[in-house]
């Protein structure tokens, strides 16, 4: 099988070279040119380009690089960048992972006669006995990636490797180690590629849309202080809160502020102790499904971000109910449904 493998130039996409090249298969490498502008983070850089490069030399294995840079303005930073200025919080890891590395990168390995793609991602592929795919936490609980893959559906999980997700992270890096591969030791990006460490968030997104300053009430509408810019703050926030004085970092009995909800429109943040950041009811849209949607009512359970902890739930019509109370999450985050270790779907939070 000829196998095109994403090569980011980190030490899991190395590993998943070397495991399909051991698997017997006709592989090539790339890696694809994402963001034109700084960056200092994230596998974006000109050295990860470099590093994939040479661990295909390293391989015997041919390596490309692919400009993807116009559809990752297109799909991920724009509208990265909409969503601050519509008060959201976006995700762009996994806008990346639905248009990029899962369809713009298989539509090139098709183009080119490939018949499927490797990843280095922390999950599983399964063929179930029935003939569909399923999608499956990875082996390593602490660096499964099942969340951020939950976009893909069967026509992409039938053309999809994913060889590191049998493996946990120190076995990973002891084969990358074993074979002499330079990532071996090379830490994991951790940060989103086009924001630098020296500007960050703010600096990205103040050269793109306009800022104002955010009024900042607490729970009765009593204005306590204010904030750089509406388009910073994200439900959930509690840092950055202390330059609104002890009434909004703390309450009676030692308890913290959050951001409990943002009006866009006028500008108000509005912060309040833990129990006010409790919900059990998520509205969401936008779902997707990797076979189709679950049974109203079936017993799942949701997990919140990428390592958060998961909770029984249910799903009915454009709802996730909790079994206990959880943390809002921000408009803009997905929120990730499982049968088992298998991924049901996910949706984006209204």
């Amino acid at each position: 099988m000829r196998v095109l493998v994403a090569m980011s130039g980190g030490v899991d996409s190395s590993a998943a070279a070397a495991l399909v090249l051991a698997q017997g298969h006709d592989v090539v490498g790339a890696t694809m040119k994402l963001w034109g502008g700084p960056s200092d983070t994230g596998c974006c850089s000109v050295a990860d380009v470099d590093d994939a490069r040479r661990v295909a030399q390293q391989l015997g294995i041919a390596h490309h690089v692919f400009n993807f840079s116009e559809e990752f303005e297109r799909h991920v930073v724009g509208p990265y960048v909409a969503d601050h200025a519509e008060w959201r919080t976006p995700n762009p890891c996994i806008e990346c992972n639905r248009h990029l590395k899962f369809d713009r990168l298989l539509d090139r390995a098709d183009q080119l006669g490939f018949d499927a793609v490797a990843t280095g991602h922390h999950a599983k592929v399964k063929q179930e006995p029935g003939g569909e795919w399923s999608l499956r936490r990875g082996a390593d609980p602490a660096k499964d990636q099942s969340y951020v893959l939950h976009i893909l559906g069967q026509a992409q999980l039938a053309r999809v490797l994913l060889p590191v997700g049998e493996l946990t992270k120190p076995e990973v890096r002891d084969l990358a180690s074993t074979l002499g591969l330079r990532t071996a030791a090379k830490p994991d990006s951790q940060d989103v590629c086009f924001i630098s460490r020296q500007g960050g968030r703010q600096a990205f997104l103040g050269d793109r849309i306009g800022m104002r300053k955010a009024r900042v009430v607490d729970m009765s509408g009593t204005e306590v202080g204010e904030l750089p810019a509406v388009e910073l703050v994200t439900v959930g926030q509690r840092r950055g809160l202390g330059s609104l004085g002890p009434v909004a970092e703390t309450v009676p009995g030692g308890g913290r502020r959050y951001v409990v909800a943002v009006d866009g429109p006028s500008a108000t943040v509005t912060i309040g102790p833990p129990a006010a950041m409790m919900v059990s009811e998520i509205e969401v849209d936008r779902a997707v499904w990797v076979v189709g949607a679950p049974a109203t009512d079936e017993r799942l359970v949701v997990q919140m971000s990428a390592h958060g902890r998961p909770v029984g739930a249910t799903w009915s019509d454009g709802v996730v109910r909790v079994e206990e109370p959880v943390r809002r999450v921000a408009p803009g985050q997905s929120v990730v449904l499982y049968r088992g270790d298998a991924v049901v779907g996910g949706a984006l939070v209204r």
